[in-house]
């Protein structure tokens, strides 16, 4: 429910701040504006305002929206559809003052105001989102290196637990969303400029600084579908947990093998065992295959103490498939002390808080960043040099969506304001049937001299609906592909 819920809330907001764009820029320009609709197909509500009777629509169908204007060449088009002539009782009136506010007899440069107006609006409200986000404070994990994966990047770079990155290239991060981000763009542009790693800032756990090289040329088109940072083997900190069970699944590996809550496990196969994570990294690696734990077990002497009896228990985790990999699963948890580990995190965390003009510039940069990096994207997805795997469709949206609004608001607004960005860029391709088809109608009419001729324009549409048409079948196609591995994986 809540995922339905955050999904029709991104939509609608999304839509409605979109169409806006165009409504009040047309406004602005003098056009009439007969319809503004949220949403497509039967209208649920409708309501009539302004001295120009415009119709304001709420349809059933959630997935778009659109602005109807005075446009006599629209006009022309229904009537023709319909049967009907011009000259036909039933068709609408209008005086020639009326006329003149048709979108169709405004200058070009008002056309192209208000058809631009529309992905602008989205861009405007990523840059607020953020803006206010920057201002009210952003709680994050500072870039602290956890675990290193066993020859991964990182490993073969040297990074060590307890590390902290200052710096990438030369550039500050402050956080393992910088981190992340930063990773994310020099590994786009690794192939363009032909380098291959990047330059690392370190204060290690001893408060020495020093530098280090991150190889990036390991990645491959398919990794920017997941997190970069796991494919680094940059995992971030995480507070070390005993390794004392918990809690044991009925019928699991661990309870057939004589494993019980409050064991605390000493070693696996003679390789000592400091943390519960190492434990788990040792069950993982070994499906279907017999280790050999030792344990502690208190037993109680008499009532006022108890002793630690050392045992040995012999168990073969089961396979799981997780990501195209075999895991081992014994069914065991970890015994959580939620207060020891919170109060380890939030030694880890850190606010980031901006004054009012510092906060608009870093908003402004950061969607000029997310735009150009979802061009570049774009751009390598459509070269081959990146998997069309990264095209997203409305159920993973869904998701996305879901789970940040139960992450909390300003999770769920840095969502919004990143999907409100993918809607502007997305609008303004120079694909016809989108804004940015029109703007290049526009931009050639400038150059011509006179508009772009309708038979061109209604080729234009036909082509325009097959290239969206193939993207949202990549788009579904993607989402049941991931939704399908998560069921079965």
């Amino acid at each position: 429910m809540l995922t339905l819920v955050a999904f029709i809330v991104t939509i609608g907001i999304l839509v409605t701040i979109h169409e806006y764009g165009h409504f009040q820029v047309a406004r602005w320009c003098g056009v009439k504006v007969l319809r503004f609709s949220i949403g497509f197909g039967k209208p649920l509500l409708r309501k009539t305002f302004g001295k120009d009777n415009t119709e304001f629509v709420l349809a059933a169908i959630p997935l778009g929206g659109y602005v109807k204007m005075l446009d006599e060449r629209v006009i022309a088009s229904e009537l023709e559809s319909s049967g009907n002539g011009l000259d036909h009782p039933s068709a609408p009136t209008y005086s020639e003052a009326e006329l003149s506010r048709a979108f169709n007899r405004q200058s070009v440069w008002k056309r192209i105001a208000i058809v631009a107006a529309g992905p602008i609006a989205n861009l405007l409200l990523a840059i607020f989102i953020y803006w206010a986000l920057f201002m009210s404070g952003v709680m994050v994990m500072r870039p602290i290196v956890g675990a290193i994966v066993d020859e991964s990047a990182a490993a073969q770079s040297n990074l060590k637990t307890g590390d902290l990155i200052k710096k990438i290239d030369g550039l500050e991060v402050r956080s393992w969303q910088d981190v992340r981000w930063v990773l994310l763009k020099k590994s786009i542009d690794t192939s363009s400029s032909g380098m291959a790693s990047v330059q690392l800032e370190i204060v290690n756990s001893d408060h020495e600084l020093r530098k280090q090289a991150l190889n990036l040329s390991g990645l491959d088109k398919n990794d920017f579908e997941s997190d970069i940072l796991d494919r680094l083997g940059l995992i971030e900190y995480q507070p070390k947990i005993p390794a004392i069970v918990g809690e044991i699944t009925k019928n699991s590996v661990a309870e057939r093998a004589g494993l019980k809550v409050g064991d605390e496990i000493k070693s696996v196969n003679q390789i000592a065992v400091s943390d519960w994570g190492a434990f788990v990294k040792e069950v993982r690696a070994n499906p279907n295959k017999p280790m050999t734990i030792e344990i502690t077990r208190s037993k109680l002497s008499n009532v006022a103490e108890s002793i630690a009896a050392t045992q040995l228990l012999t168990l073969t985790p089961d396979i799981l498939q997780e990501k195209g990999k075999s895991i081992g699963r014994i069914g065991a948890a970890a015994k959580v002390n939620i207060s020891e580990v919170q109060s380890e995190l939030n030694k880890r965390l850190v606010e980031i808080n901006y004054s009012p003009i510092e906060a608009l510039t870093m908003a402004a940069t950061k969607t000029w960043d997310t735009s150009t990096f979802s061009l570049k994207m774009l751009g390598r997805m459509l070269t081959g040099h990146m998997s069309l795997k990264g095209i997203s469709g409305p159920a993973t949206i869904a998701s996305y969506a879901g789970q940040s609004a139960d992450l909390g608001l300003k999770v769920f607004l840095g969502f919004l304001a990143t999907i409100s960005i993918s809607i502007g860029v997305l609008n303004l391709l120079p694909i016809p049937v989108l804004d940015g088809g029109h703007l290049m109608y526009y931009a050639i009419e400038i150059f011509k001299g006179s508009p772009v001729s309708e038979h061109i324009m209604e080729f234009g549409q036909r082509i325009g609906f097959g290239l969206l048409g193939l993207l949202m079948t990549i788009a579904i196609f993607n989402d049941i592909t991931r939704f399908s591995g998560f069921l079965t994986g």
